[in-house]
């Protein structure tokens, strides 16, 4: 069986091409063929019979099939279902904003964490994605953006806040992370890419060492434990006092956040006392707060708050001066909101 070159980083690249004695300037023309131009079909041009023949021979150039979209009637969001090689399939979506796109990445068929508020937490883990299956997610919707809807190929954020756990499958996304900021290739810049977690603490362990400066988004959804707890059961393995210690640890850039993710649920943790503990929690960090209402799912017993309850939330936050936005929902009516994806067939 051969090998995706989509799970080849360029150091990975350049290796088989030493290895194999072939023109080392074949790296950079491959990446530039299949990432920056996006190309699919096997690179012919500018690279010797002899690289082209090996490749072919030993590498596998398809991404992930696009088994249907979805596109909102209401604000152009686009979700897609893919369909992988052994039939089991994810979800991807695409959220326009200023005639551009944000991009919200699966990392994992299903998920593991089971987290009462998502609806992909109820179709339970099925395997981890490899580097090529969440990569082809990126060129996949770039070119069916190329194709139906000309003009507005611009994907030019990356969220990891799809199906999955990122952290539980850590090699893969470190990977795909370094192929999506590789000069050679997609070129995204640092500060565009965003991984979130549910407080996965084998994977912070590793964080600040492995992963290349990339931003870090907290689903933290309550700062009561027993409140989190139902939210998000690995908060009773993974307290969340001890993950706020490793993440403090995190080197940060200039002007780098860690984002702290907010899921508002009517008469659960939308109270103004909620708002008061988090804004102490918070308080001095360099943290950003995206407060989310919750976004309904079939089977879902919770609700979303009213907008004026939204508020004064956000109100009892601002007087601890951090910085809080409440971010609208996009993509609802084909359930590709925040915590609505779930691809079980």
């Amino acid at each position: 069986m051969k090998q995706s070159f989509y799970d080849l980083n360029y150091s990975d690249l350049e290796a088989v091409i030493n290895q194999n004695n072939l023109n080392g300037t074949a790296a950079s023309v491959l990446f530039n063929w299949h990432y920056k131009k996006k190309e699919n079909a096997q690179c012919l041009d500018n690279i010797a019979k002899l690289a082209v023949d090996f490749f072919q021979n030993n590498f596998d150039f398809s991404l992930p099939e696009i088994d249907t979209v979805y596109e909102s009637n209401k604000d152009r969001t686009v979700k897609f279902l893919f369909k992988l090689k052994d039939a089991h399939k994810i979800e991807t979506v695409l959220i326009p904003f200023n005639n551009k796109y944000s991009i919200c990445l699966s990392s994992q068929v299903g998920c593991a964490m089971n987290c009462s508020f998502c609806f992909t937490g109820k179709q339970g883990l099925t395997r981890n994605l490899t580097t090529s299956e969440i990569v082809g997610q990126f060129l996949q919707a770039w070119r069916w953006l190329a194709i139906h809807r000309p003009g507005e190929e611009r994907i030019l954020n990356i969220v990891f806040m799809g199906q999955g756990e990122p952290l539980h499958n850590f090699d893969a996304v470190k990977k795909a992370c370094e192929i999506f900021l590789s000069k050679h290739g997609t070129s995204v810049g640092i500060q565009k890419i965003t991984i979130s977690t549910a407080g996965y603490i084998p994977g912070l362990k590793r964080w600040s060492e492995e992963i290349p400066g990339v931003n870090l988004a907290l689903s933290l959804h309550s700062p009561f434990e027993e409140k989190r707890n139902e939210l998000i059961p690995i908060n009773k393995k993974y307290p969340l006092d001890e993950v706020l210690t490793y993440i403090d640890q995190i080197p940060l850039n200039k002007k780098q956040f860690v984002t702290y993710e907010y899921i508002l649920i009517k008469d659960f943790n939308d109270a103004p006392e909620d708002a008061k503990k988090l804004g102490v929690l918070l308080a001095g960090k360099s943290a950003y707060i995206n407060l989310i209402p919750f976004n309904a799912f079939p089977g879902s017993h919770y609700q979303s708050p009213d907008l004026d309850k939204i508020e004064q939330f956000k109100e009892v936050l601002d007087t601890f001066k951090i910085p809080t936005l409440i971010r609208g929902t996009k993509g609802d009516d084909v359930l590709a909101a925040c915590g609505q994806l779930n691809s079980r067939n």
